[in-house]
């Protein structure tokens, strides 16, 4: 199991009452309401192994010299040397540091690398796995690593945290039309304004679900598009993937997940008790983990 992990705290955050404090006063209701959902996916599901994948950087650079835009718009300050700072609400970042010092505590393992999103250690440690992958997210980006043949799935909350949708290959043909690898070529042709790409103008999301059924994939569209004469697009379509030609040159590294991410070999097993108690006693009492963490530490008890 592979957690999206910045998607869910996000989650957790907005779904939990900014209420929900430690004993003085600051907010700690993203940590609690990850650490519950944390737990009822391990008593739903029951994983072996488990990682909670980070962002090390969450705009890399070389996404960004491909396309400029890309997550533009989320960029609160830019830094030179390293990865720029996300916009994320005052009473968030403090939490994050918390959640990373609490699975450390527990022993739940946490990826990141220098240089890639959480979506490219997932994409890698996917490519990896000796078995079946449940991948956790609110993201639909990683819906391109479903896959039947492997036993790669994607666990999505659809309302909240406490609903999630499993997307194997039948559920994403059904709702996009596409396979999981399809999904990636529908997105950069779609667009998606949350992540700043711009797609092809004119080419909504169903309308790319029917260039792609027709022609098989982006470079099937591209080999079709160079046919003398051809009437497979509308003279419309035709001119506006002509003119997006540049972009669609370039869309596929940006949108497509890493499979490659030098990423150290982990033990990623589900412990069954603490890995650093006393650790983890002081972490509750500083920040009134309660309830939450009693339910996930129960859930790891085989």
């Amino acid at each position: 199991m592979l957690l999206d992990t910045a998607s869910l705290y996000f989650r957790a955050y907005f779904g939990v009452p900014e209420s929900v404090r430690a004993p003085d006063g600051t907010p700690v209701n993203a940590v609690r309401g990850l650490l519950d959902f944390v737990a009822r996916l391990v008593l739903d599901h029951r994983p072996d192994d488990l990682v909670a994948c980070f962002d090390d950087d969450w705009r890399p650079a070389w996404r960004v010299e491909l396309i400029p835009s890309y997550k533009a718009h989320r960029v609160a300050e830019e830094a030179p040397d390293g990865p720029d700072t996300e916009v994320v609400p005052d009473t968030l970042s403090p939490q994050v540091p918390v959640i990373e010092e609490v699975f450390d505590a527990i022993g739940i393992t946490r990826l990141g690398a220098p240089g890639y999103e959480a979506d490219d250690v997932i994409g890698t440690l996917t490519g990896r796995a000796t078995g079946p992958v449940d991948i956790v997210t609110g993201d639909r980006d990683l819906f391109q690593l479903i896959d039947d043949a492997r036993g790669v799935r994607v666990l999505y909350p659809v309302k909240g945290m406490a609903n999630l949708a499993a997307f194997d290959e039948a559920a994403l043909r059904e709702k996009y039309g596409v396979d999981g690898p399809g999904y990636a070529d529908l997105a950069l042709l779609r667009g998606d304004p949350s992540d700043g790409l711009p797609g092809v103008p004119g080419i909504g999301e169903k309308t790319a679900a029917r260039l792609l059924e027709r022609h098989g994939d982006l470079a099937g569209i591209l080999a079709a598009l160079d046919e003398p004469g051809g009437t497979a697009f509308t003279p419309a379509q035709r001119k506006r993937l002509t003119e997006a030609r540049p972009y669609l040159a370039v869309a596929p590294r940006v949108v497509r997940v890493a499979r490659d991410v030098p990423l150290p070999e982990r033990d990623a097993a589900l412990p069954t008790e603490p890995r650093a108690p006393e650790a983890l006693d002081a972490l509750n009492a500083r920040w009134g983990l309660g309830g939450s963490l009693t339910r996930l530490l129960t859930s790891l008890r085989p």
